[in-house]
């Protein structure tokens, strides 16, 4: 796992030292859609969840209603 930590801090000083006018597009083509899917998934994700609420695992059935008492 160190080798995935010395790869970012590689990108994240190679971004840094470049110029504002080439940061602005690197980061609008990488971090837009990026952006784009997660927000796609997780909205994706919420829907399914919406349309099927019996899936979750710890949701406690609805308790019947008692009958009305009828005094005579």
């Amino acid at each position: 796992m160190d080798w995935l930590w010395q790869w970012w801090d590689s990108v994240e000083l190679w971004l840094v030292q470049l110029p504002v006018a080439v940061q602005f597009p690197v980061v609008m083509i990488v971090v837009l859609p990026l952006c784009l899917g997660v927000a796609r998934l997780i909205d994706r994700v919420v829907d399914w969840r919406a349309k099927n609420p019996a899936s979750l695992v710890d949701a406690a059935p609805e308790p019947e209603p008692e009958p009305e008492k009828v005094a005579a």
